[in-house]
């Protein structure tokens, strides 16, 4: 029997996987969530123990997948996935002291984290459309490394048309260059005149009015707001737990975090089974999280733009799925967004605070800190770090005991921050031969004012291609 998912605010149909792949947000503007969650028990982890990454992959994953795809061909699909990642070991631990370990995530073809979920969905998008015959076009919005990983995950989709929206002027150079200098026809990139947030926004309002689309077109969504990339997200957190002593040894994960997504999939693993001791919350100065844990209050604050741009988000969309978890509520949950629209922020009940405090820790860094990391952890062990890790590493040497392994997940190649590298006095360490090979080439993209006419005229000429 296919699994089944539904909307953290309640008034959305039940939907199938597939179903829940081509639609990406709920009808009701929530997100859908497995209205079940597998558990796995210590034999189920011994007989993981010595899996490659790939067959891990379909182990994990097939509970949210099985019903609507045949096991050889998600097999097939989990091994083309990674067989194009730049590291045999897929996601491999390099150990920075007794206890702290960073998990390198960026041997995709991106060089960014978002490469384990959209080169997945990318594929499973092929399938799925091919099988109903059906075309989409993807809108997603990027603060940095979403919107390449996008697009190298279904540039070669016929079926599929995909548009993208950065802040203009507000990603990396690298970031920027690996979306427009690819060149293909059902490819689309948009320059937002705003920041994240507002291109997070005008997504999810195309959304939310999908009547404008033209007959037999849909909307499908890349970002994390699509389950499969949360579904995809959980497999490396399993992946270390196993490398590192589980499920006989509690482990801790700290996550560079902005939309919420990555560290979510560590707390579904945790639910699951996975023997994870804290989830540390790592920010920079755009700490809507860390001030949610401390004060109970979530609350829009102006949008900082720093060193590390793919956590220059002022709104983490994917709360809303861990609300409803620690609800188990979801007029609790729209009452929730409700209040977030129309005043900027909520506040949490005093037994939810609590929940969330028993599984989540935070620290933010500033601009000077993250800089004072990178320096110190390369003078102590010679590892580069790049901006974002390196509010990673600061969280986990000042929140974890370091009693047991605690694993940073390393989210991006530091090749992709050399501004932040630059900054940090350690350029001469950075290997460049990426930048200077994207460079070379022609970039594509419009520039768009920040507003829902603008961007949907645009979406709209995209879909004449489909």
């Amino acid at each position: 029997m296919s699994m089944q998912y539904i909307s953290t605010r309640g008034d959305a149909p039940r939907l199938t996987f597939d179903e829940v792949l081509l639609q990406g947000l709920a009808s009701d503007g929530g997100l859908y969530v497995p209205e079940t969650l597998p558990t796995w028990d210590e034999a189920t982890f011994e007989h993981w123990r010595n899996l490659s990454y790939a067959d891990l992959a379909v182990e994990v994953m097939w509970p949210f997948v099985k019903g609507t795809i045949e096991r050889p061909v998600f097999q097939q699909i989990a091994s083309e996935t990674y067989a194009s990642f730049r590291h045999l070991a897929i996601a491999p631990l390099t150990q920075l002291n007794t206890n702290l370990w960073v998990q390198e995530l960026f041997h995709g073809p991106t060089l960014a984290f978002k490469d384990f979920a959209l080169q997945l969905l990318g594929r499973l998008l092929d399938h799925y459309l091919e099988e109903k015959d059906k075309r989409v076009v993807i809108v997603g919005a990027t603060s940095g490394d979403t919107g390449s990983a996008a697009i190298q995950g279904c540039r070669h989709s016929s079926r599929v048309q995909v548009v993208i929206l950065h802040p203009h002027n507000r990603v990396s150079e690298v970031q920027r260059l690996q979306m427009t200098t690819v060149d293909a026809d059902n490819v689309l990139n948009l320059a937002v005149e705003g920041n994240f947030d507002d291109c997070q926004h005008w997504v999810k309002t195309l959304f939310s009015q999908p009547e404008f689309m033209p007959e037999g077109l849909n909307l499908a969504a890349v970002n994390s707001i699509n389950w499969a990339r949360i579904m995809a997200q959980v497999v490396y957190y399993v992946y270390a737990g196993l490398r590192l002593g589980a499920p006989h040894q509690k482990v801790s994960f700290s996550v560079p975090t902005g939309n919420f997504g990555d560290i979510y999939a560590g707390y579904l693993a945790k639910k699951m089974g996975l023997p994870v001791k804290k989830l540390i919350i790592a920010t920079n100065s755009n700490d809507l999280l860390y001030r949610t844990l401390k004060t109970g209050r979530y609350e829009k604050a102006e949008l900082i733009h720093t060193l590390a741009p793919s956590m220059d988000i002022a709104v983490s969309s994917n709360f809303e799925r861990l609300l409803f978890d620690l609800y188990q509520n979801a007029d609790e949950v729209k009452a929730c967004m409700a209040s977030l629209n129309s005043t900027g922020g909520f506040d949490l009940s005093e037994e939810v605070l609590e929940k969330l405090r028993e599984h989540f820790v935070a620290e933010r860094s500033n601009d000077d800190l993250v800089l004072e990391e990178m320096r110190n952890t390369y003078e102590r062990t010679g590892y580069l770090l790049d901006p974002h890790t390196a509010t990673g590493v600061r969280a986990a040497r000042r929140k974890a005991e370091q009693s047991h392994p605690i694993i940073v997940l390393a989210t991006a190649h530091p090749a992709k921050f050399d501004q932040a590298i630059e900054a940090a006095g350690l350029k001469e360490h950075l290997q460049t031969e990426l930048v200077e090979s994207l460079r070379k080439k022609k970039e594509r993209f419009e520039v768009v004012g920040n507003d829902l006419e603008s961007i949907r005229s645009v979406v709209l000429k995209q879909c004449k291609k489909a």
